[in-house]
């Protein structure tokens, strides 16, 4: 059989054109997160997986700079591949083709393939020469199948929460795609310094949506309004089969009545969610990612609401674990450095070494 090889792709439609089709494929392998990641510092190289003159596959890699010139490789959720097939010997396969195109300062690639494990399955250490390591992204989610009906989307979720969307809608409150990005930037700030996480510098959401949009996926926002207020929303990524909610927040609804009085509940944070998944159902997509809950539920932990919500929809839980191929013997001492290094700064901003999902 002939090798696999890695050929460098410099044409971002014609590479989206290959994400976008593959069967196992993910948003975070588009051409627009890599230029999203490039105002962070990740240089993202795309690459088509090429067998015998036909492609099988292509992935985007991001390399991140370590200090003493060192580097680490990464796939978000990728490689995608064009038939599922053997996929342990696909990646075996790749394996040795990173090799090839590695730089002699790259220490390690990660891995984060876009078939899911489901949550009550157990999950493998390794995947031939791949040793299962910690994932970037969320590893834990739950994914509602959009290719049920409308009615049986509602019947699978929990009562409160058909409850809750039809007192939403009753209260006025109105959930659909916006272009404020300026309204959702305040919730998303607001949330994040209310549960003490971190985020990036506004550039980089602003890039995704204007180069995903520009090349073969779909970055947009979807917000919760009542009487004109935003008071819950998201950014979403879309391709392929899947729509992806990322980002998002809400803020507390201090509004009062004409006799001064606080307004009952209009439920926008449910309205968000719902509708959210009804706008990516009726654009085609066939899956709606809600994008990590807690590997363990702590009642303590700010997530445990965000983890309730979303499990009060009806998916599916998901594992998505990450894998790493060492390229040279640093590549242990440098996971142990970046894993401490995350540990001081979950410790700065939260008083615990725990990450946040």
């Amino acid at each position: 059989m002939p090798e696999l090889r890695l050929l460098p792709i410099h044409d971002p439609l014609a590479y989206s054109d290959i994400v976008r089709q593959a069967a196992v494929t993910s948003a975070l392998q588009g051409w627009g997160y890599g230029e999203a990641r490039a105002t962070i510092g990740y240089a993202p190289s795309r690459f088509l997986l090429e067998r015998g003159g036909e492609t099988i596959g292509a992935m985007q890699l991001l390399r991140k700079p370590l200090p003493g010139g060192l580097a680490v490789l990464y796939a978000p959720r990728g490689p995608v591949l064009c038939n599922a097939g053997n996929v342990s010997l696909k990646l075996d396969e790749l394996a040795r083709a990173v090799r090839k195109i590695a730089r002699a300062t790259d220490v390690s690639i990660k891995i984060e393939p876009p078939f899911p494990v489901a949550g009550d399955a157990a999950i493998p250490e390794t995947l031939g020469l791949w040793k299962r390591v910690e994932t970037d992204q969320p590893e834990h989610t739950i994914a509602v199948d959009l290719r049920l009906s409308e009615k049986e989307l509602l019947a699978n979720c929990h009562q409160m929460t058909r409850r809750n969307i039809k007192t939403g809608i009753k209260r006025g409150t109105v959930a659909a795609r916006d272009p404020n990005f300026e309204d959702f930037w305040t919730l998303f700030e607001a949330t994040n310094l209310r549960a003490q996480l971190g985020q990036y510098p506004k550039s980089y959401y602003t890039t995704m949506l204007e180069q995903a949009n520009r090349y073969g996926a779909e970055a947009y926002i979807v917000l919760a309004r009542n009487e004109g207020k935003a008071l819950a929303g998201g950014f979403m990524l879309g391709m392929g089969k899947g729509a992806y909610y990322l980002y998002g927040g809400s803020v507390r609804d201090d509004r009062l009545d004409a006799q001064g009085q606080e307004i009952p509940d209009v439920k926008a944070p449910t309205l968000f969610y719902w509708q959210a998944m009804m706008d990516a159902k009726a654009r085609g997509y066939e899956f709606f990612d809600l994008w990590g809950i807690p590997r363990d539920v702590n009642e303590n932990s700010h997530s445990v609401g965000i983890y309730k919500m979303k499990e009060n929809f009806g998916g599916s839980k998901l594992w998505y674990p990450a894998y790493s191929y060492d390229l040279t013997p640093l590549a242990g001492l440098v996971r142990r450095a970046l894993r401490w290094n995350k540990d001081r700064n979950n410790l700065r901003k939260r008083g615990t070494r725990a990450d946040p999902i």
